[in-house]
């Protein structure tokens, strides 16, 4: 039986697929009326160019295209939600062991898209800063030179900031700061009782980088790969892996993982009040006025059926010891 169609103004369209259009925007409109604190900063794992293209029967070239059409949405997206910093792993420095072939389309593509984003209104319109990250000496000059046009034509901006992940591997990054860091002690630039966080994280990259609060990964992998492990584990950002190739990761799929983030952090803080109440009560009538005015801060932190009734009253806490995120 032929499917009914009726015309609205752009044309003949069929009735379920307008359907389907209407109630996956409004499924949108719930998903991000939801969102309560977005993060600051999102790092995604691109992952299933190929294996999209593979299962349409088309050539990798393609999947890496239509992935790239993604990663613009991606931006608006970050945009438009109020993510301050996007970091997009593109290319690791494993990926080097692919044929050459392979290596060509990945390199002509990041040309392109660097010079056409360097380019593009929108980019100047909302103030980003593009910036690429990694080992990106071993890239090809054509490359080099096409993040150097990027950088230099948003080098001013400050509204939100665009990571590309290029020739990078996170482990190389570290050993490579922790190299700089002995070498200027060791000619005393450095001292070494002076070392702390800040010292390695200035080394990690000409310009600092936020913590990571939420890791996407698409394509079905539930792995990391080595993706910035100062600034995500550091940070014990959240991670969210979903099934959808990149090509066909959707708005959904995104504020999907935007819920993952605010769970973990609804998480942590109901955890973080339950231990603070159960240590203050603990130290019994030490400094007990402002002992209380904590344990009431607190206890306003929990959801209102989770609160204790009384200040003399114990909050119920299952293992107040165990360092998991989500001890309940």
């Amino acid at each position: 039986m032929a499917r009914v169609r009726f015309t609205q103004r752009d044309g003949v369209v069929p009735v379920i697929e307008w359907l389907r259009t209407r109630v996956r925007r409004a499924y949108e409109r719930q998903l991000e009326r939801a969102l309560d604190h977005p993060p600051e900063h999102v790092a995604v794992i691109q992952d299933g160019n190929r294996r999209y293209a593979r299962k349409h029967g088309a050539e990798a070239t393609d999947g890496h295209r239509e992935g790239a059409e993604t990663t613009q949405d991606v931006l608006e997206w970050c945009q438009t939600l109020g993510i301050e910093e996007l970091t997009l792993y593109t290319f690791s420095t494993e990926n080097f062991d692919r044929p050459q072939e392979q290596l060509d389309v990945i390199f002509d593509l990041a040309e392109e898209k660097l010079y056409e984003f360097a380019d593009d209104e929108r980019i100047h319109e909302n103030e980003v800063s593009i910036r690429a990250i990694g080992d990106l000496p071993r890239l090809p000059e054509r490359v080099r030179d096409a993040i150097d046009y990027a950088e230099r034509r948003t080098s001013d901006y400050d509204g939100f900031v665009l990571n590309v992940a290029l020739a990078y591997g996170g482990r190389e990054r570290l050993l490579s700061a922790t190299r700089d860091v002995v070498a200027e002690a060791a000619d005393g630039d450095l001292d070494p009782a002076e070392i702390d966080v800040d010292t390695v994280a200035d080394r990690l990259y000409d310009r600092r980088v936020r913590d990571v609060d939420l890791i996407v990964r698409t394509g079905g992998v539930q792995r990391t790969s080595n993706f910035l492990p100062w600034h995500a584990n550091g940070n014990e950002a959240a991670v969210y892996f979903c099934a959808p190739y990149w090509p066909e990761f959707s708005r959904a799929d995104f504020l999907r993982g935007l819920r993952t983030y605010e769970h973990r952090e609804e998480s942590w803080r109901r955890t973080r009040a339950r231990r603070g109440i159960a240590l203050l009560r603990a130290l019994g009538g030490v400094e007990l006025a402002e002992a209380r005015e904590t344990v009431r801060r607190c206890r306003d932190a929990l959801p209102a059926a989770e609160r204790p009734a009384a200040d003399g009253e114990a909050p119920e806490v299952t293992d107040p010891a165990d360092p998991s995120p989500s001890g309940e």
